[in-house]
């Protein structure tokens, strides 16, 4: 990709990270953790969407479907914070980011006459979402049926980038977000019983899985 057109995706992205907070707002209940509005306003503004925007442009590049994993890392920005705020991951919003996602790549495959693609993005979506549902099954588990619905999202334009990207995204999400419990606890942060929200890990791991997958 062109270095300006990268600097353009980087700037949208800078744009989207500056409406972020109003919209989640929207969606937030009262904060189950006071603290985590705080943190998420600092770690989802404009840098992060940026970041975040520029990451995705450079490991797809020219690819059609650019538009589409950036429109899904929108609305993910604002899941994230929306998780982060309160422990919520709210389904108009999670609708939406799977209707961007399973429409846009139903678009692409079309134009592309590649169904292979399509069928490979919807068995992403069922392999993650029953992985997760298996998870949130286990005895003892505190994975809620909100991370569920939004495993199987990510699993769709995963799913389409391929196997290595689906594990990757999927195995990167729980190392992350149990690194960061590990390491609170350490800190005296939180306690066992105190409740973290997993939507921002799987946002990140499925990114991390778009660009190393």
């Amino acid at each position: 990709m062109p270095t300006a057109a990268l600097v353009g995706v980087a700037l949208l992205g800078g744009l989207v990270g500056l409406v972020v907070p109003p919209l989640a707002r929207r969606f937030t209940t009262p904060p189950a953790r006071p603290p985590s509005r705080r943190g998420a306003r600092v770690w989802l503004g404009p840098p992060v969407a940026a970041s975040v925007f520029a990451g995705l442009a450079v490991a797809l590049g020219d690819d059609p479907t650019l538009p589409v994993f950036l429109a899904v890392a929108a609305v993910g920005l604002v899941l994230a914070q929306v998780d982060l705020a309160c422990l919520r991951l709210p389904d108009p919003l999670v609708l939406a980011a799977g209707l961007l996602a399973l429409a846009g790549l139903a678009g692409v495959a079309v134009l592309a006459d590649d169904p292979d693609r399509l069928l490979a993005a919807l068995a992403g979506a069922v392999v993650a979402g029953a992985a997760h549902v298996l998870l949130a099954l286990l005895p003892g588990s505190r994975l809620g049926f909100g991370d569920v619905k939004l495993a199987a999202v990510l699993g769709l334009p995963l799913g389409w980038l391929g196997r290595d990207a689906l594990l990757t995204g999927l195995i990167l999400a729980h190392v992350l977000h149990g690194a960061l419990v590990l390491g609170l606890l350490a800190a005296r942060r939180v306690r066992r019983d105190t409740l973290l929200p997993l939507g921002p890990a799987l946002l990140a791991g499925a990114w991390l899985g778009a660009l190393l997958g």
